[in-house]
């Protein structure tokens, strides 16, 4: 088998058997890898690098093998799971949706479609604002940028269609949402990059310790960009390789300038919303009004969809048939939304978001920091999302070798979390279902505990 990130020796590690958690096979299974050499064989490299662990059933904050294995589960399938693995009630709608039947619609419509914009309708900061369904996240800040530069050109002229997004940032993996990206090894695959797309400087007071409003205003005029020239800033609640938050300060007077200069100010809330941070979305944390909203992951806690939220005025530039996607409200994947946004709000899921992160992860998170701060940079934490980034002894150049190695002792103790991110792959990144039991919480933060005293000494 070719070179692995994670170590695909079976290793005899040893036996858990809690209330959350069950190892009772060596890691990975050895019946397994049989699994492992067929994904390789049949798919691209890139698909590999996440820990090994045959995902059998999820449920409620846990994965499952079909070896007798159970994780408690730290990554919420990349954000996805807000509301928990395979709900009940998300199960029901589905069966509902295919026993009618009804798999596909284009853009034909269907009841579920008016209920699901309704609802997300119903978050919008404005009465008015209109919502365009989709399928994934790229294509939501896709559609975001060019929503903005339609303002920017309609309103201003051909000279108004900058955008400006961030270092570090993500928007997804599709052409245009790297062109908006912040990490340049991403893009060298585009050779030439078009005008009008520069980046500036996140401040995220850790490897970017200038935090002042004053060094966006400062990078855009180095980079020969006037205020008058820019359609749309696009922005991260919070930038997934962290989690990096914005200043508060920074990010209300970024709010006041883009009002001052009618420049439409995108909110990316694909990792962010739907309770994550103990708000219900991100930017509910900061003192601004964002014209644009980009949502997916947490919108259903199963299925592929993902929205634009935004101002009436913005959203209504193209005419019908012009602004579409094949599969946007797909009848499957907005059943399982509809249910979604339901357990989110009859379970007060962001509430507890708030609490759990307030009382439990964000204190217990800076005290393994403050136990090992020439290993453990920073952390990071809202709610309930969170990262402790790993650098090397007296620097803060990233350390993805110990990241690692914390995140394989994790799983080899029954906590799984994704594969770690962040600038060079340094940061132990933190996400479980909204509904993990606050003991189960606990336990898992005395795994990651154990495995920092394991790997750190």
């Amino acid at each position: 088998m070719a070179d692995h990130k994670y170590n695909l020796v079976p290793r005899n590690v040893p036996l858990v058997n809690t209330k959350y958690r069950r190892i009772a096979t060596a890691i990975p299974v050895p019946e397994s890898l049989a699994i492992f050499e067929e994904l390789l064989r049949y798919e691209p490299i890139s698909m590999q690098g996440q820990p090994p662990v045959i995902w059998d059933r999820a449920e409620g904050f846990q994965v499952f093998d079909r070896w007798g294995n159970a994780w408690l589960d730290w990554s919420s399938c990349v954000l996805v799971a807000n509301a928990g693995h395979g709900r009940p009630e998300i199960r029901e709608a589905l069966r509902q949706a295919i026993d009618k039947p009804l798999l596909a619609t284009y853009v034909f419509a269907h009841e579920g479609r008016a209920e699901l914009c309704r609802l997300l309708a119903a978050t919008a900061p404005r009465p008015d604002d209109k919502v365009f369904l989709l399928s994934t996240g790229a294509e939501a800040t896709e559609n975001a940028v060019k929503l903005a530069r339609t303002y920017g050109v309609n309103k201003h002229g051909t000279g108004k269609h900058v955008i400006v997004s961030y270092e570090g940032a993500f928007h997804g993996r599709t052409l245009g949402a790297q062109m908006i990206g912040g990490t340049p090894a991403l893009k060298n695959w585009i050779v030439r990059l078009p005008e009008g797309f520069v980046q500036v400087p996140f401040p995220d007071g850790f490897r970017c310790e200038d935090t002042r409003f004053a060094l966006f205003e400062e990078s855009l005029a180095r980079q020969g960009v006037t205020p008058d020239a820019v359609a749309g800033v696009i922005v991260e609640s919070y930038q997934g390789i962290g989690p990096n938050f914005l200043p508060d300060e920074y990010a209300r007077q970024l709010g006041r300038w883009c009002r001052k200069h009618d420049v439409v100010l995108i909110m990316d809330e694909v990792q962010a919303g739907f309770g994550r941070t103990g708000k219900y979305y991100c930017w509910q944390h900061y003192d601004l009004t964002p014209d644009i909203i980009c949502c997916g992951k947490g919108i259903s806690s199963s299925l592929p969809i993902s929205a634009v939220i935004g101002r009436n005025d913005i959203m209504s530039f193209y005419p019908p048939g012009s602004m579409t996607s094949t599969h946007s409200a797909s009848p499957l994947p907005v059943a399982a939304a509809i249910e979604n946004l339901k357990i989110l709000e009859r379970e007060n899921l962001t509430e507890k978001a708030a609490v759990l992160g307030r009382e439990v992860l964000s204190p217990r998170l800076d005290a393994i920091q403050r136990r090992y701060p020439r290993a453990i940079g920073a952390a990071m934490h809202r709610g309930l999302v969170g990262g402790l980034l790993m650098v090397k002894p007296g620097t803060k150049d990233p350390d993805p070798d110990t990241a690692l190695a914390i995140n394989e002792a994790c799983m080899q103790k029954g906590l799984l979390m994704f594969a770690p991110v962040g600038m060079g792959g340094g940061c132990i990144k933190i996400a479980p279902p909204l509904i993990t039991p606050r003991e189960a919480l606990e336990e898992g933060l005395d795994v990651l505990d154990e495995a920092c005293a394991q790997i750190l000494g």
